[in-house]
């Protein structure tokens, strides 16, 4: 059986995840700020979240230190909350606009 070292790859450094982790909160952010429809926008509110996932993780690993592993369980608790919360919401405005483009919604902005 092959180890990783006898096969000429390396192991991932921290540089990886975090640069993954950029990029899942870059590709969010950009789909948060550019997409109408609510629903991708919900979605790409969750790939934020994961983005930071990965980084917390990365981070705690690297410290040897569990604070930022249990971090993320409460992230991911929040962002299970944030989820039911937005689709009940989204299911609502459906009901009543029957559209999910966040630009006809321009009454509850104030």
């Amino acid at each position: 059986m092959n180890t990783l070292a006898q096969t000429g790859l390396q192991y991932p450094v921290l540089a990886h995840f975090l640069t993954t982790g950029a990029i899942l909160f870059a590709l969010g952010l950009v789909g948060f700020l550019s997409r109408r429809n609510l629903i991708i926008v919900f979605l790409c509110t969750e790939l934020m979240f994961q983005g930071v996932v990965v980084t917390l993780v990365a981070l705690s690993k690297y410290h040897m230190n569990i604070t930022g592993q249990t971090f993320v369980i409460f992230v991911l608790t929040i962002a299970a909350c944030e989820a039911a919360l937005a689709l009940a919401l989204v299911v609502l405005l459906y009901r009543r606009k029957r559209t999910l483009d966040s630009q006809s919604l321009q009454e509850l902005s104030g």
